[in-house]
């Protein structure tokens, strides 16, 4: 009998994999109707079939909650954390969905390649953060970043959006490569791709006398630092969300940012836990780098894109400090905000893509100027948008830092702690400038002007101003009231949070 016909090929639980084989079942669909003859026929039906494939995605994840499966020869593990991250990438991908209607981007670039883009790389997010296995998770880290590559420069008539494209392409190609080496170094060190079997390696030696390991584990750190704008890798953050198209940055800003966590959190807590004494410092270290360097560079921001950019690095920051501590609290933790950051970031790009459509002004804060008495439905999302990444009490913010700080003060960093608040009161000042730009500018008279936007501050127009859509005011709406009811009422989502930190069986 022939080798071949000895081998078994390895049981594929359909179930476990129902939610990607959706976002990725429903790409291809996307592009089917895209190719469907008429215009508006596409303009219509190619969201309606992306969404109807996200709501797909998101009852069969849902079905799945409480499983802990390990699938594909333990290749991707089907857990909690993976299904609550997946939650997130869903909700993420619908609003960017809602939000370039009538934008430019997916007409410039087809409504079929756009849709099947965003699809593609929201299974791909799914794959990344259900990896135990490190070529699962280069895969991962690669079919997320190249569709992203493309939508970066889905507006190819405006120069800042190629750019933007272009410059993603680069500095992610470099992550890439500093990545997979960083894995091939841990494989040269343990002889082995999956997670367990590195932790019981390492575990097994002295990890801090070896230098193989350890250069290895730094690549990582920084190939995965690219992805989470932690500092200093995050000069890529603010020209790419600046030039890209609004809505894409918005899903940059929240599911990139999370599925990067959501393999620290798998990778570091579980592949690399018994060394948690040797790489512990230096991420704290990072942390405290990337909270100071992004709240200081936010400071000087006029673009509103440019200045969630550089607020989004200081939030990897403070999200670092949970997953250095490699403990269950810091675990939940991290998954808590960023779910909070989802709501929050979301209800703050939804009110930038309407300011941007209804103003000359793109997405500069003069575009904000006076709408607290003109546009009090954009207003107090952005108010309580802003006010929530500041941390101020009574906001879904407030209590995932204080979920943040109690972690990493119970897992031995309290002085971290210490940054994590100082942080936050730098974050003020440029918080609250817009907030009083809404709220004490008069609306300058020629706020609403029917020209062709220029692209001030590197705003991204979209069209010649116009009222904006009614689904994007009620998308800022709907968020912002989120971000007050889970600071009022937080626990449903600690619950959610409490299951992805059992996840990976911490202590």
């Amino acid at each position: 009998m022939s080798a071949l016909a000895l081998a078994k090929a390895p049981a594929v639980d359909l179930a476990a994999l129902s939610p990607l084989l959706a976002l990725l079942g429903g790409a291809v669909l996307v592009l089917i109707v895209g190719l469907l003859p008429g215009e508006g026929v596409r303009q219509r039906w190619v969201p309606v079939s992306a969404l109807l494939s996200l709501a797909l995605a998101l009852g069969l994840t849902i079905w799945q909650f409480g499983e802990r499966k390990s699938i594909l020869s333990g290749a991707l593990a089907v857990d909690d954390l993976a299904l609550l991250l997946n939650l997130l990438f869903i909700v993420a991908a619908g609003a960017v969905i809602v939000m370039s209607r009538g934008s430019e981007a997916p007409a410039q670039a087809g409504p079929g390649e756009h849709h099947a883009l965003l699809l593609s790389a929201a299974g791909g997010m799914f794959l990344l953060v259900s990896a135990q296995n490190t070529i699962a998770l280069f895969l991962g880290i690669e079919l997320l970043s190249i569709p992203l590559y493309v939508l970066c420069a889905t507006e190819p008539r405006r120069t800042a959006s190629l750019e933007s494209g272009l410059k993603y392409l680069i500095v992610g190609s470099v992550g890439s490569a500093t990545l997979l080496y960083g894995l091939a170094l841990i494989y040269g060190a343990t002889g082995s791709t999956d997670f367990s079997a590195i932790a019981r390696a390492l575990g097994s030696g002295d990890l801090a006398a070896n230098p193989l390991p350890l250069t290895g584990i730094a690549l990582v750190i920084a190939g995965l630092a690219f992805k989470a704008s932690v500092a200093p890798f995050h000069q890529w953050t603010p020209d790419v969300y600046q030039g890209a198209p609004t809505p894409i940055t918005a899903f940059m800003a929240v599911a990139t940012k999370a599925a990067a966590f959501g393999v620290l959190l798998r990778f570091f807590d579980v592949a690399l836990i018994d060394g948690a004494v040797a790489w512990g410092p230096a991420l704290a270290a990072l942390a405290t780098i990337t909270i100071v360097v992004g709240n200081v560079g936010a400071l000087g921001q006029s673009s509103l894109k440019r200045l969630l950019a550089w607020s989004g690095v200081a939030q990897a920051g403070y999200m670092l400090g949970g997953v250095l501590v490699a403990s269950r609290v810091g675990m939940q933790a991290t998954a808590f905000y960023l779910l909070v950051y989802l709501v929050m970031n979301l209800a703050a790009f939804a009110v930038v893509i309407a300011r941007e459509r209804e103003t000359d002004r793109g997405d500069d804060i003069s575009a904000l100027t006076g709408i607290g008495a003109t546009r009090p439905w954009l207003a107090w999302p952005m108010t309580v948008a802003m006010l929530s990444l500041a941390g101020i009490p009574a906001t879904a913010g407030f209590v995932g830092k204080i979920y943040l700080i109690d972690a990493v003060v119970a897992g031995g960093y309290a002085w971290l702690a210490v940054v994590i608040v100082i942080g936050s009161m730098i974050s003020l000042a440029y918080y609250l400038r817009v907030v009083a730009a809404m709220w004490l500018t008069p609306e300058p008279q020629a706020a609403a002007t029917g020209t062709a936007r220029p692209a001030i501050a590197g705003g991204a127009p979209e069209a010649d101003a116009r009222p904006a859509d009614a689904a994007t005011v009620a998308l800022a709406v709907l968020f912002g009231a989120a971000t007050i009811v889970f600071g009022i009422i937080p626990s449903p989502l600690v619950d959610l949070a409490s299951g992805a930190g059992r996840a990976l069986g911490l202590l």
